[in-house]
């Protein structure tokens, strides 16, 4: 039996398939939207899998993020209470470009005639105020039918410490119109902060129609070819989960894709003995980085999609892998601006028409043809036929002749532009949140990431890179070795000093409780199930907090002072100071659920002896340095472990090409990573 995971792309769909003796499958085809289970269905049959042979299933999707971004979800209202109608329209007063004098807030996903108040008030005790009026509810289902809602988001005032009012509104909707798509911020989240909490609910009602048509029609799908096995989604805090809790709560599957990269690396790293990590998932459209520090990946519910430098984007509070993201890859359209600058990105040419490179239409310089004219990438590896003569001549019109240099300088400054967009993401992932790159390897996958990351780690001063096996796949390798995993985020604020172990407790049972009973209705037993405990810590009367990682769910009268040096070293990190002295107080208790899966172990590749790999030839590569190199090639697939050599080199394979820069040296690992030193002295 095996082992499958299927992740959908902006460009291509990608598989990964493991049997039970560690031996991986790899494969990638076109992504197919809208019907995007179509490319997952292509990828298993290209892969000569079986859907019968599937033991477990599990899929990222960025269907979710699209639905967003192209905002091509479903006609959406709001029930919130009475005075908060216009919250979404109000937002933070906080700007993100201060000196942006044309700056306007973000256009909220529900219009102001689809969103409606109702009599009620809970007190930020939990005390109820003014009792739910019911009759207010079902005027409003009257109103949103006549309407023609497709699905309501209801959320109320303090709703996160007492969710009676709420609970009964998705009762009343559900009775009065049961073919509506309905759900309540309680369902998302119990943090509190309005405006967070309900754009979070505002967002999972607009996908919730489209996403649960997706599902179905996937799951329709898998068991028209046969498929009967396990069945998994890849959710954005780098766990697992069912299709029907996705289905309630599709906005966890946000950045299911990308953040399941993340996770690989870290396991990667685990398996390798490298704790301190930063992982870079270069694809056709994105690049995406994080780091992992000592082999912990970090998880926030301050994410914010669409947020850019002088854009406040839209929150969305559910835990989510902190990732940084920019437009730059393999498809990045390479323009120059008003000024007469190079620009690459954030436009992206897609899996269609694509770059020129792929005959199929396009007529936009990309970062990819630059990669062809200079030598990086070979036609060859293309499964299409590639007019290099067409290529070099969008190059010439669109960059080079503007720019007043040739077509060899203005791919190769295409490239160096798109590389500086990438460090300037590493860097913010990095040096500007208090860490030493020399302290950190980058682990290289996606497409591009083999690519471009040993010039990445030279500019970064990174402690070399590491390219996994089945790099262009990474990220449907990285969902291979998850876990189920749920996470309950509760506010209740807390004074360190005088809250007793009891009291505590009392929250971290009844959060366990919750965490157990869904557990449980998804198949895992007890001896399945792992908790990890964390707490969202900041001095009195601080607005934001700094999280903490707590050694048990039972405390006792020392747990807490216990964490209060952790608490004061993890604020001096991030912050660069510490008030010992000052109270301290706990606003979020975090239970983190795992349900931990059965894991086939991963398969080391032959040991290469006194065997001696040649070449399988030379190609002219124009390096950085502005010098064309002759550089060897090698195919990925004849390396073996233990295998060494000195850059230039180019390690080809059918999905990516590795680039080794001169002064490099490569080595190849037990399990086929290619590890890279940066260079860097």
């Amino acid at each position: 039996m095996t082992r499958v995971a299927t992740d959908i792309g902006g460009t291509f769909t990608d598989l990964v398939a493991l049997d039970d003796k560690g031996n991986l499958i790899t494969h990638k085809t076109n992504t197919t939207p809208p019907d995007f289970e179509k490319g997952v269905l292509n990828v298993i049959h290209e892969s000569g899998t079986s859907a019968s042979d599937i033991e477990m299933f599990l899929h990222g999707t960025t269907t979710i993020i699209n639905t967003l971004i192209e905002r091509k979800g479903a006609k959406t209202a709001l029930i919130t209470t009475k005075g908060f109608r216009d919250i979404l329209e109000i937002q933070r007063c906080n700007r993100p470009d201060l000196f942006n004098l044309v700056f306007a807030k973000p256009k909220p996903f529900i219009p102001r005639y689809l969103r409606r108040e109702v009599t009620e008030r809970v007190a930020t005790d939990g005390t109820v105020v003014t009792p739910l009026n019911e009759d207010d509810v079902l005027k409003c289902v009257e109103y949103f039918k006549k309407e023609g809602v497709e699905s309501i988001a209801i959320c109320y005032l303090n709703s996160y410490i007492n969710d009676e009012h709420e609970l009964r509104t998705l009762e009343l909707v559900r009775q009065a119109w049961p073919e509506v798509f309905v759900t309540a911020s309680v369902e998302i989240t119990r943090e509190w902060r309005e405006y967070e909490r309900t754009s979070s609910i505002a967002l999972n009602a607009y996908v919730l129609p489209m996403a649960s048509s997706y599902l179905d029609r996937l799951e329709t799908k898998l068991g028209s070819e046969g498929f009967e096995g396990k069945k998994y989604l890849m959710q954005s805090n780098g766990g697992s989960t069912t299709f029907t809790q996705a289905r309630r709560t599709p906005i966890n599957l946000l950045e299911s894709g990308p953040v399941a990269g993340v996770l690989g690396s870290a396991i990667l790293g685990e398996i390798i003995g490298v704790k301190n990590i930063i992982s870079m998932d270069i694809g056709g459209t994105t690049a995406k980085c994080s780091l992992i520090d000592n082999g912990k990946t970090t998880v926030t519910t301050e994410y914010r999609i669409q947020r850019t430098e002088r854009y406040a984007g839209y929150p969305v509070m559910v835990p989510v892998i902190d990732i940084n993201e920019i437009g730059n890859g393999g498809g990045s359209i390479a323009w120059i601006d008003n000024a007469g600058s190079l620009r690459v990105g954030p436009e992206s040419a897609g899996a269609f028409p694509g770059p020129v490179a792929y005959g199929l239409g396009g007529t936009e310089p990309t970062t990819t043809d630059a990669c062809l004219v200079t030598g990086r990438l070979s036609p060859a590896n293309f499964d299409m036929d590639v007019d290099m003569g067409k290529v070099k001549a969008v190059i010439e019109e669109k960059i080079a002749k503007p720019m007043g240099v040739n077509v060899d300088e203005a791919a190769l400054d295409i490239i160096r532009v798109a590389e500086a967009n990438m460090v300037n993401a590493l860097r913010l992932v990095s040096v500007r949140r208090g860490y030493d790159p020399r302290e950190f390897a980058i682990v290289a996958h996606g497409g591009g990431g083999p690519m471009h990351c040993a010039e990445l780690a030279r500019e970064l001063n990174a402690n070399g890179v590491i390219v996994p096996n089945s790099a262009a796949v990474f990220s449907a390798w990285g969902m291979l070795m998850t876990d189920v995993r749920h996470d309950w985020v509760r506010t209740v604020i807390c004074p360190l000093e005088t809250t007793s172990a009891d009291e505590i407790n009392s929250i971290w049972n009844g959060l366990k409780e919750e965490a157990m009973q869904r557990m449980y209705n998804e198949g895992l037993s007890n001896k399945e199930i792992v908790f990890q405990t964390i707490v969202d810590m900041r001095y009195q009367g601080q607005e934001h907090t700094v999280p903490v990682q707590a050694s048990t769910i039972t405390w006792d009268e020392n747990t807490g002072t216990d964490l209060l040096e952790t608490f004061h070293k993890n604020h001096e990190h991030a912050y660069t100071f510490r008030l010992d002295g000052t109270p301290v107080e706990i606003v979020n208790f975090h239970l983190v659920a795992l349900g931990i899966l059965d894991k086939p172990e991963i398969a080391k590749i032959a040991a290469i002896g006194d065997e001696i790999i040649e070449s399988e030839g030379t190609r002219n590569v124009l390096y950085n340095d502005k010098k064309w190199h002759e550089t060897p090639v090698y195919l990925r697939s004849k390396l073996k472990a233990g295998f060494t050599g000195n850059g230039p080199m180019l390690i080809d394979e059918k999905t990516a090409t590795t680039v080794v820069l001169p002064d490099q040296k490569l080595s190849v690992d037990d399990y086929g990573h290619l590890i890279i030193n940066s260079g860097v002295k």
